[in-house]
């Protein structure tokens, strides 16, 4: 046996990991911490580390609407399952009187409807989505501070032991779950704090010199955890806070995440068009001053990424499906999408059209999966490089 002195480092991840914090960056922008957590969680589940007799994890999600804290969890399931619907989903808001639990847990032998009502947490539905590969359950409690105090008392026992008792006296089995929770309080103590760093402005006060940034930095995060810390705190039992094993506070968007989340929400468009039932997909191409109207159609810093998805809907989406209903746009068009201040507003150009699914495939994203099967006949032999340019035909 050979004696060594090899330093290891305990902050490597295995492939695993690295492959799920890969995909949830490309799906979730400027969440650094809320993903690093996910991923360490993860992590120790896979080396067989976790507490034995809790669940997997337990996360609490603080920040203002529209940040991400949902579709972080929908992009974990998303990954690990490649379907982001397979997450438990309880809208806490319907459970804002103490009676409303019998929906959770089913109501006790004896009760008017015990047989007609069946339990949302039941062993069965936190099982449905398992794999050969992966039984890791995703249960989201979705703005948490909304319910009742009957549903907080509720989880204390699920948050530490893993067991949930239904009103039949069957018990469902948590140790296989990952617990998410997410609340909005302390948004507005964060957007006060925030505001005056967020967007353009920001940008331009800031000098372009970047001394002394990143220290700058640092303090505003630690007073915007604080704030939705000290939010949770004030609201939540300290038995109930003692059972998270982790607070992430999300940051409010900024004018550079959101140029981000705008790349992906095109990118979903596109997508939509390759999986749209008509069958004629054809791929946009949308230029950077139309990006901008976007964004600036887009950008409301107190309702973050859902008021730029809304922008795109109503400015692209709703154009585009007119286009199709009226014929003229056809499968296999190329698409360019300008913007004219004359308008103000998006301007749509057909810049080739015929073009077969192995050349559609090359101009977009490789994010976006292309259809299988051609469109038409291989007539494109050179794709317009210029705005404007016509197809060559043979």
């Amino acid at each position: 046996m050979g004696r060594l002195n090899r330093q290891l480092n305990p902050a490597q991840t295995g492939h695993e990991a690295e492959t799920l914090e890969t995909e949830l960056r490309k799906r979730v922008v400027g969440q650094d911490e809320a993903v690093q957590q996910i991923v360490d969680i993860y992590q120790t589940h896979l080396a067989g580390m976790c507490t034995p007799g809790r669940p997997i994890g337990n996360l609490l999600f603080l920040g203002p609407t529209g940040s991400g804290k949902t579709r972080l969890v929908e992009a974990t399931a998303e990954s690990l399952l490649g379907d982001s619907r397979a997450v438990i989903k309880i809208d806490c808001a319907e459970f804002q009187h103490s009676h409303e639990i019998a929906k959770l847990i089913g109501s006790p032998p004896g009760y008017l409807g015990h047989r007609e009502t069946h339990p949302l947490l039941s062993q069965e539905v936190l099982n449905q989505c398992h794999t050969d590969k992966l039984k890791i359950s995703f249960v989201l409690f979705d703005e948490i501070e909304k319910a009742s105090d009957a549903l907080w008392n509720l989880l204390l026992g699920v948050l530490d032991k893993a067991t949930l008792t239904l009103g039949d006296n069957r018990r469902v089995d948590f140790s296989r779950a990952l617990i998410f929770m997410t609340s909005n309080l302390g948004a507005s103590e964060m957007n006060s704090i925030l505001r005056p760093n967020l967007g353009f402005a920001a940008a331009a006060a800031a000098g372009g010199n970047g001394h002394g940034s990143s220290e700058v930095d640092e303090k505003l995060s630690t007073k915007v955890m604080r704030a939705g810390v000290e939010a949770a705190r004030r609201k939540f039992t300290p038995e109930f806070m003692n059972r998270i094993d982790k607070t992430v506070v999300f940051r409010p968007l900024g004018e550079p995440e959101l140029q981000k989340i705008l790349e992906i929400e095109l990118n979903l468009v596109q997508q939509r068009i390759f999986n749209s039932s008509s069958g004629s997909a054809f791929v946009m191409r949308v230029g950077n001053e139309a990006k901008a109207y976007l964004l600036r159609e887009g950008t409301d810093l107190k309702y973050g990424a859902r008021h730029l998805k809304r922008a795109v809907d109503r400015n692209l989406v709703h154009a585009l499906s007119n286009l199709m209903a009226s014929g003229q746009i056809m499968g296999g068009d190329l698409i360019r999408v300008d913007y004219d201040d004359v308008l103000p507003g998006l301007t749509f150009f057909k810049e080739a059209e015929n073009m077969p699914a192995h050349v559609m495939a090359r101009l977009v994203d490789k994010s976006v999966m292309p259809p299988e099967d051609p469109l038409a006949s291989e007539a494109v032999v050179e794709l317009p490089k210029v705005a404007g340019a016509r197809s060559t035909k043979r």
